[in-house]
This record gives structure tokens, C-alpha cells and sequence, in this order.
């Protein structure tokens, strides 16, 4: 079976719009690249609680969860605390990484010409950023050694955890989906087929849609009406799609109901992934 994936984003800054998330389309793009499909995703504020309990579903669930966000060692970072509280675990030093942010500060004391101080105040606060949920694997980090980390869920899923920086971000998301879900490449390759309708209703075309679903198990049938398309004006777009064997039969039947109703019909449009 091959698991869905989710997608939690953690910051006010997101939530106030003083940052617009760049996370949500470029995770679609990384997961379909692969063959692969984004199930669902959470916006959630620097907010401890809320967090946790966002966690506990996520830990809960067999998904593979990808969360961005709030790994780091300010007082509003409460991701690696939320973590901890959501398995029930206790936060520990984690040894590789506390070792990997210790060459990180050793680089940035050699970059500014400095000696190291690894006693400083700043440093030592640099290392918190290494306290992880007991049973944590750590994510390298190519842009700067700081790195995230994965933790198994009692559901058996696993949630993956990067900063919020995409810079750090997206690269860790591609070494986790090589590294530990390539089984599930491009198993079940996924078509779409729809055509553009001028001059239809949905509530008109909800009895078809479920003829044509319920007659192809497998399938979903969708609706995605427009108002002020630049090129169609107002329609409905309306397919089918699912796994690429079983969609040409869906499509047919349902391409033989519409040329037997009285809606126009449009461009096809054909969509493989």
C-alpha cells in the first residue's frame, strides 16, 4: 500500500500573511516528480498546544507527514517541544546532531575570523537546536548543517520535520523522499480526462457523476466550475481520474452521456501524472 502524504506549515507569519507559504506548491511538485500525490495539509501558528495536537493526529496516522517550521531554538520555535509532547517522549541531546551544529558554529567562528567559543552564550543556545524527541533520525542539511529530523508515529506512519526556510527546506524533503519512499515510486502511474462545458449546472450533472463513480470503482469524478476563465470565460470543467488503466473506461462512459445531453462541449484536457 502505497501511503498518503501530508503537509503541515508552522509559523504566524504565515497565518498573519506578513509571509506568503511557498511550501504547498513546490511539496505537489516534489511528490509528483516522483509519482506521487499530496493528501492533505495543515497551516498552523506558533502556538505550543495547538501544535501538539496537530502532531498527535500526524503521529497517529500511517501518512507520511512532512512538517516545516519552528525546529529552531528561539522562544517562538515550539516544534521540537510539540514533537516531544505529542509521542510522549522526552526532548534529549541528540549526539550526530548536537556534533553537525558544533561544526556549523566552528564554520561561522572561521568564516567571521574569529576562535571558536564554544562556551558562549550564543552557542551554547545553538545547541538546543540538537534536542530532539528520544528515537529522532536526523535530515542533513546542505545548506548550513543544521539538521532536521524524523520520528515514527504510533499509526505507523512517520512525520518529517525541516525548517521553514525553503532554501533548507526543499532539499531535505528530496534526500527524505529518495532516501526512504522510493518504493513507492511511480507505482500507480495517475491519468485525468476532462473536458470543458459551456452552458451546464452542476446540480444538473450530480446524478452523473455518481452513475459514472459508482459504475468504476476507483474512479473520481470532479467538478471544477469558472467564472472568469481568461480563455473559456464561465464553464465547468469536468472529469475523470484515478489510476491511468482504469480511467479510459470511465472517461468513455461518461463522454457518451454528454454528447447525449444538450450542454456544449469544449477542449478536452488530458493530464498525466
Amino acid at each position: 500500500m502505497i501511503p498518503a502524504f501530508g503537509l503541515i506549515i508552522v509559523g504566524d507569519e504565515i497565518l498573519s500573511g506578513k509571509r506568503a507559504d511557498k511550501h504547498l506548491p513546490k511539496v505537489i511538485e516534489l511528490l509528483g516528480e516522483r509519482g506521487l500525490a499530496l493528501s492533505h495539509a495543515d497551516y498552523v501558528g506558533d502556538d505550543r498546544s495547538r501544535l501538539t495536537a496537530t502532531l498527535q493526529r500526524a503521529f497517529a496516522s500511517p501518512d507520511v507527514t512532512f512538517c516545516c517550521g519552528g525546529i529552531g531554538a528561539t522562544p517562538d520555535d515550539h516544534t521540537r517541544q510539540s514533537a516531544a509532547a505529542a509521542l510522549g517522549r522526552a526532548l534529549r541531546p541528540h549526539e550526530h546532531a548536537q556534533t553537525l551544529i558544533r561544526e556549523r558554529m566552528q564554520d561561522m567562528a572561521r568564516e567571521q575570523g574569529e576562535a571558536f567559543a564554544p562556551e558562549r552564550a550564543d552557542n551554547l543556545q545553538r545547541l538546543q537546536m540538537g534536542m530532539l524527541p528520544e528515537g529522532a533520525r536526523i535530515i542533513p542539511n546542505p545548506y548550513n548543517k543544521i539538521p532536521g529530523f524524523s520520528c515514527d508515529g504510533v499509526g505507523g506512519g512517520v512525520v518529517h520535520f525541516v525548517p521553514g526556510f525553503p532554501v533548507m527546506a526543499w532539499p531535505m524533503i528530496e534526500w527524505v523522499l529518495d532516501h526512504t519512499c522510493r518504493q513507492w515510486f511511480d507505482r500507480t502511474p495517475q491519468l485525468e480526462h476532462s473536458v470543458v462545458l459551456f452552458g451546464a449546472m452542476e446540480s444538473a450533472l450530480t446524478p452523473l457523476m455518481e452513475r459514472i463513480e459508482a459504475a468504476h470503482p476507483g474512479i473520481k469524478v470532479f467538478s471544477l466550475p469558472s467564472v472568469d476563465h481568461p480563455v473559456h470565460g464561465r464553464h465547468i470543467e469536468l472529469g475523470v481520474k484515478g489510476p491511468a488503466p482504469l480511467v479510459p473506461a470511465a472517461w468513455q462512459a461518461l463522454q457518451s452521456e454528454l454528447h447525449q445531453s444538450s450542454a456544449s462541449l469544449g477542449p478536452e484536457l488530458v493530464r498525466k501524472r
